[in-house]
């Protein structure tokens, strides 16, 4: 037991590392205010957002870059709130380059089907998609464009955080988004990206089709974003690229509530196991592995079985490595003042995250009103 503690400890000290040197070999993409020139077409799957969608049309009519190269493409999907009647009213009263179209079913993911049927009618030359409930800065296409003018960029993924507010539930998942987005970031830095979130990518129109889309894993709910960038990576290694640039942060919002992140994480878990990245995979096993161990050996430490002294080294390495990565995320996103919550949130952290993998392997989930089997 200890041996094996020692060499999961270890490897996972080497992982999360290798995510911290990553993450500073990724220089921060400043604007340098060029002429635009590219074209995009903004995909906005949506069901159900009235609540959410006015925060993100203001942010829309905010937007700097010119109206004449970029289109916005919201897709309903089946809303039966006041979702469709609010971005009609916004066309009405003030912008008319937007149009609403209607998601065509085709496969087990709404999502996916709703991004297909987006970018067959899509005029322009790089899709960027986003989500209904989330909030665009003003420069966020301009950030776009110059990395596309500078760059042999075909696949560009981008940073996502969320909105802070009050209660530890907030800080809680804003710890962990601060996580996945230090790995994200690592891993590109380390030449193995495997993680990024659809609510900030972007990828050349003529990449999805010659990529055929989302084709072999139409059976899989989620995973627009991850499965898509694993082909743009296998297909062009050298063209893929992360944006570090603080113009281009998108902020959404946290779950409201344990039922609703349970439910979300269950749906983030579920397309684990479909993933083709070898990395992202040996990535979440060792996650899995050393939030296991850190359950599996407390009740060898309270059985005086295992020293204490090991047990408090081990804690002592993850809490470290772990910080570390989070605290150069958070500065980056400027949000260090969630730090003074991690060691609440590093405690917890193992048991949802064991308890998240354990439950995903045999229960489904409910999402935007839906019902999805494992």
């Amino acid at each position: 037991m200890v041996l094996i503690s020692i060499i999961v400890t270890l490897l996972y000290l080497l992982l999360i590392g290798s995510f911290v040197i990553g993450f500073d070999k990724i220089p921060v993409f400043k604007l340098k205010d060029l002429k635009s020139k590219t074209t995009f077409s903004v995909i906005i799957p949506f069901r159900n957002e009235a609540g959410n969608l006015p925060n993100l049309l203001a942010s829309i009519d905010a937007l700097e870059y010119p109206n004449h190269l970029h289109e916005v493409i919201f897709v309903d999907d089946e809303s039966d709130d006041e979702s469709v009647n609010l971005i009609m009213r916004f066309l009405t009263n003030v912008r008319n380059d937007i149009k609403v179209i209607s998601n065509k079913r085709a496969s087990n993911s709404p999502k996916k089907d709703a991004i297909t049927t987006a970018v067959k009618q899509a005029k322009n030359d790089w899709i960027l998609t986003t989500d209904a409930d989330c909030i665009l800065p003003k420069y966020w296409l301009d950030s776009f464009d110059e990395c596309i003018q500078t760059t042999t960029s075909k696949c560009i993924v981008a940073p996502v955080i969320f909105h802070v507010k009050s209660g530890f539930l907030n800080r809680f998942q804003l710890l962990d988004m601060l996580s996945l987005q230090g790995a994200t970031m690592g891993g590109f830095g380390i030449k193995k990206p495997f993680l990024c979130n659809g609510a900030n990518f972007a990828y050349q129109k003529e990449l999805f089709e010659t990529l055929n889309g989302f084709d072999g894993n139409k059976n899989i709910a989620s995973g627009d974003d991850i499965f898509l960038l694993e082909k743009a990576v296998k297909k062009h290694p050298e063209n893929v690229t992360y944006l570090k640039c603080e113009q281009a942060i998108v902020t959404t919002n946290a779950q409201p509530n344990w039922k609703a992140l349970k439910a979300q994480r269950i749906r983030w878990a579920a397309k684990t196991s479909a993933y083709n990245n070898l990395f992202g995979k040996l990535t979440g096993v060792m996650v899995f592995l050393i939030n296991a161990l850190i359950i599996s050996l407390l009740p060898w430490v309270l059985l005086k079985v295992l020293s204490i002294k090991i047990f408090v080294y081990l804690l002592i390495i993850k809490f470290s490595i772990d910080y570390l990565l989070i605290f150069k995320s958070a500065s980056f996103f400027n949000q260090k003042q969630v730090l003074s919550t991690y060691i609440f949130g590093f405690l917890l952290y193992p048991f949802f995250s064991v308890y998240i993998a354990l439950i995903s392997l045999f229960k489904g989930y409910k999402w935007k009103g839906r019902d999805f089997k494992k």
